[in-house]
């Protein structure tokens, strides 16, 4: 962790702090205060805070592509977050104040001169740019150098708070043991063909108290009724007139589409010498390596060397010999602009030649479309005045080529092809719009504008019975089999643990006591018969016998190809081998067992690297709690004031 420095240019140059504040503008608010806190006595100017803001704001909207409000910069929490720094900062430097900490000229010097940002084209210091960075900051080179002091000093309080902390070896070994452990396991999924039963079809009352006790999964979401009007450049095309001097042109202008020389697809090894590529291609024709391993010797890889498509013309001297293979495969060695090459060619690509009477139809299609954009853009501003004269879009449609439609618009519907809710910035719009809000012209992506407008909000609404009858048939039956899985998972886990529990009872009962039985009760041997016949209907009953696959050496992190990842998750919660647990995706069931455990080797290679990030991890949370205890206990000790209302008039003008 780092701390900040209190201007622009001190974030700039303490680039290992935490945050980089740039950018200028906020230097007075007028009717607040000049600060927006203090520890102790040392302050945190507002202007220090709108800079930092700023900065962070523009950050975050490069980074999204899009210009981050400040409403969506408070959802993210980043005001408070900036807020604690500049407050921990002051903390630190309060302390630095309180224990008498600085640094000498020669580290301040030394910071200076190495900050790219005052160094010159050579990569030296350059005072011209040191002294105008400063002006343009509207700092004296003094306070400057002070403020880079107290930067120095806070750091040097921070490190010797927290750098000296180190990770437990047991706590790192222990961690890396839990990591590294690996598991075998066995698993297999209950699925419909597993009951012993079909499902019964429930009955009208049953499917009706279903739709109501599940009725978030049968309601229609948030409807909105827009109507709108569009106009894109396809619905102007068949209006596009255009002469023959004009397809012409545009065939000219795009010449290269329509003809084009023989090309190949090849890729230059280049070499120090003649004499090594003559030996590199004298081991290739003895079969003693591939063009692949050749590359592969020169530390390079086949995209490395991959020229794309080139013509005669474009190789050079080594034009002949490539040109000259009519097939795939090794030209020269030869020399090229690079030096001695090989080079390998991969494809003929042949001529192309597509006269201008073969072309027309393409080119009229291609040539109409882009007028038909650009007369688009010159007739933005008449429907922008219509707009703003009070036309509504039903008359916007009847006065232009705009076509008038309807839409029952929400979040998750698919768009029909040609839809224009497939269109982006209709969609974000469509979300955005409200009841009320002015029609205004809006720029689709292919060239075309449209206007919308939003006539009505129908909340979300559960969807009559009748009308999707089937769909909660559906529904039902598959909670019904998926609650018969779990009882049948249940059932199959029980018999397998009982399968590897001896009973007690049965050590002298067997087939001798069964056959005591039979010889003092005569009708148990007439029974006999209809007991076999019962036995016989059950098993045709029973449900297949599972077939367990076995998944060995499984990590935490693991996975197991098409399956869910909570299977592996539950194996690493099972605590005995040989136990067996019920895994409930929502939509499949599975049986999990333990087959073995398998303890971490810390001396291997890969361990010692786990436990190196283990270790620098742990160190790095516990340096930066330890941190945060001292700056906690220092701002208590010293006092923290907060003016509210100082940052709540820089939130608001900040933008």
């Amino acid at each position: 962790m780092r701390t900040k420095g209190k201007s622009t240019i001190v974030w700039i140059l303490m680039g290992l702090l935490i945050l980089g504040l740039g950018g200028f503008g906020v230097t007075s608010f007028s009717g607040g205060s000049s600060e927006i806190g203090s520890v102790g006595s040392t302050k945190v100017t507002a202007e220090d805070y709108a800079r930092a803001l700023r900065s962070e704001l523009n950050a975050y909207s490069q980074q999204a592509g899009q210009q981050i409000t400040m409403a969506q910069a408070q959802s993210m929490g980043l005001p408070r977050a900036i807020q604690a720094q500049l407050f921990t900062a002051a903390t630190l430097e309060e302390e630095t104040r309180r224990l008498g900490i600085s640094v000498g000229d020669q580290r301040v010097a030394q910071s200076i001169s190495s900050a790219p940002a005052f160094q010159g084209p050579n990569g030296r210091f350059d005072r011209s740019a040191y002294a105008q960075i400063l002006r343009r900051e509207g700092l004296t080179e003094a306070e400057f150098e002070g403020q880079i002091r107290a930067d120095e000093a806070r750091i040097l309080l921070q490190r010797a708070v927290s750098e000296g902390v180190v990770a437990p070896e047991s706590m790192v070994d222990q961690t890396a043991k839990w990591l590294l452990e690996t598991r075998d396991l066995s698993w297999h999924e209950a699925d419909e063909s597993h009951l012993t039963a079909a499902v019964s079809a429930p009955d009208e009352e049953t499917l009706e108290a279903w739709h109501k006790a599940n009725s978030d999964r049968f309601t229609a979401p948030e409807k909105r009724k827009l109507t709108y009007v569009w106009l894109t450049p396809e619905m102007l095309s068949d209006e596009v007139e255009l002469d023959e001097n004009a397809l012409r042109e545009a065939y000219e202008a795009n010449i290269a589409k329509y003809r084009q020389p023989e090309r190949r697809m090849v890729g230059t090894l280049v070499y120090p010498s003649m004499e090594d590529a003559q030996s590199a291609r004298d081991r290739l024709d003895a079969g003693e390596v591939g063009f692949d391993e050749l590359v592969a010797e020169r530390g390079l890889t086949l995209e490395d060397i991959d020229q794309g498509e080139v013509t005669r013309e474009e190789l050079g001297q080594a034009g002949d010999a490539v040109f000259g293979l009519d097939a795939p495969g090794v030209a020269g060695p030869v020399e090229t602009g690079l030096g001695p090459a090989l080079i390998s060619m991969n494809a003929i690509l042949e001529p192309v030649d597509i006269p201008f009477e073969e072309a027309r139809e393409d080119l009229r299609a291609e040539a109409a479309l882009d007028r038909a954009v650009r007369m688009i853009e010159s007739r933005m501003e008449e429907y922008e005045d219509l707009l703003a004269g009070g036309a509504t879009l039903e008359e916007v449609s009847e006065e232009t080529p705009a076509e008038l439609g309807t839409l029952d618009w929400s979040a998750d519907m698919k768009p029909e092809e040609g839809s224009i809710a497939g269109y982006p910035a209709f969609r974000e719009r469509a979300e955005e719009v409200g009841e009320g809000d002015f029609p205004e012209i809006e720029r689709l992506d292919d060239g075309g504008i449209f206007a919308l407008r939003l006539d009505e909000v129908v909340p979300p609404t559960l969807i009559p019975f009748d009308e999707i009858r089937d769909e909660v048939a559906e529904d039902w039956r598959l909670a019904e089999v998926h609650r018969l899985l779990l009882a049948h998972a249940e059932e199959e886990r029980l018999q397998a643990i009982s399968a590897t529990t001896p009973d007690p009872d049965a050590v002298d009962g067997g087939e001798n006591g069964a056959e005591l039985v039979a010889e003092s009760d005569p009708d148990m041997r007439e029974s006999d018969a209809g007991d076999d016949e019962a036995e016989e209907n059950a098993a045709a009953e029973v449900a297949p016998a599972p077939q367990w696959v076995s998944e060995p050496g499984l990590t935490r992190d693991g996975w197991i190809d098409g399956l869910p990842a909570q299977i592996v998750a539950q194996l690493f919660e099972i605590d005995e081998i040989g136990d067996i647990e019920i895994v409930d995706t929502g939509d499949r069931v599975f049986l999990v067992r333990l087959d073995a455990i398998h303890a971490a080797d810390l001396d291997s290679e890969d361990a010692r690297e786990v436990k190196d990030r283990i270790q620098q991890r742990m160190a790095q949370s516990l340096q930066a709690d330890i941190f945060d205890y001292y700056a906690r206990a220092a701002q208590r000790k010293a006092g923290v004031k907060v003016n509210q209302s100082a940052i709540d008039a820089i939130n608001t003008q900040v933008r």
